[in-house]
């Protein structure tokens, strides 16, 4: 369980239970969002690398590619902020 909030000392265990129910639903959210964001991300290398039949033209390649930079950065955040959930669980 998770210690006092500093800045609501008088949250009580109730209040102190809610955070952490609260904070391990996030996390569970944040992973599974981060798990969805790394698929999308190795499906999206493979459009740039040209290995989707039917989307393997120069666009095609280059919109796989700028899909997976944001897939990266996408699955950073989540994987971040479910790290700080957890701690706070």
């Amino acid at each position: 369980m998770s210690a006092p909030n500093v800045d609501k000392p008088n949250e009580g265990i109730v209040g102190q239970m809610a955070n952490s129910v609260k904070n391990t639903a996030n996390y569970v959210s944040d992973t599974l969002q981060g798990k969805a964001s790394e698929a999308s991300k190795e499906g999206n290398k493979e459009q740039a690398k040209g290995n989707v039949p039917g989307k393997d033209s120069l666009s095609d390649r280059v919109s796989g590619g700028l899909s997976a930079a944001g897939d990266k950065v996408d699955q950073h955040t989540y994987e971040s902020s479910a790290k700080a959930n957890k701690e706070g669980i």
